[in-house]
């Protein structure tokens, strides 16, 4: 005689990329998370709220899907889809100032109620530099959410490695209080950077490709591309995502 067996459904986790602030790196964390659920063969699908130039539609048009951050019908998609295909991973990709649009949305559709409920899991990945106003952002979605979010801290070194002001600010430590997990991003050499986005290549093919298709990266430019992956895939490690 069998023993009935409870079966216990996946956790879905939702992927929301932001910061608010222009400029502060959130579609490189975007497709860097892209890159990394692709090489470590994890199902997911991608949502950009861009309305000119998104970074996911951009480089893996593959995998991603407009939303546009007005539209409650498009931003719907997003928790749909989690609940459709349970266990796979949804990635969004927040342009700034859409942070309120976001969030009337959430609170008007009940989001984080049926989140509880559908056993999906909402990360919310606050991009920084180390300027004040990412700071002063960090506190008001602490404020905002509190305990009902999972966060991980971006300190994206793209403009300078002096983190500081957050650490100075007692975010920091109220942020890590409520759970969130903290990585940092390397700066990615500006050459390396400018001649991927000339090509709108992916990472795979900016480190793969080197004959006429790729964005014609040297030796040592593929090599420092490589060890960037490498340090950003440990820090993403950190963050379970």
């Amino acid at each position: 005689m069998e023993v009935p067996v409870l079966q216990t459904p996946q956790t879905t986790k939702i992927h929301l990329i932001g910061g608010e602030k222009g400029g502060v790196g959130k579609s490189m964390v975007s497709r860097l998370l892209a890159q990394h659920f692709i090489d470590s063969q994890q199902p997911f699908v991608g949502y950009d709220t861009d309305r000119s130039h998104g970074a996911l539609m951009r480089f893996y048009a593959d995998f991603a899907s407009p939303a546009l951050a007005d539209r409650y019908e498009a931003l719907d998609q997003i928790i749909e889809s989690a609940v459709d295909q349970p266990g796979r991973r949804v990635l969004v990709d927040l342009a700034a100032q859409t942070h309120e649009p976001l969030v009337r949305w959430m609170d008007e559709s009940g989001v984080l109620d049926m989140a509880d409920l559908s056993g999906l899991v909402l990360q919310y990945w606050h991009v920084m530099d180390s300027g004040r106003d990412s700071v002063d952002l960090l506190e008001r979605l602490l404020d905002r959410f509190g305990l009902r979010l999972r966060y991980t801290l971006v300190c994206n070194e793209l403009r300078g490695d002096d983190f500081s002001l957050l650490e100075r600010s007692g975010q920091l430590e109220r942020a890590v209080a409520l759970g969130a997990k903290v990585i940092r991003l390397r700066r990615l050499h500006d050459a390396v950077v400018q001649k991927i986005d000339a090509r709108n290549a992916s990472f795979w093919a900016a480190r793969n490709v080197t004959g006429p298709e790729g964005p014609g990266l040297g030796l040592m430019e593929r090599q420092r591309l490589k060890m960037w992956l490498t340090h950003a895939y440990g820090e993403l490690a950190k963050a379970e995502p």
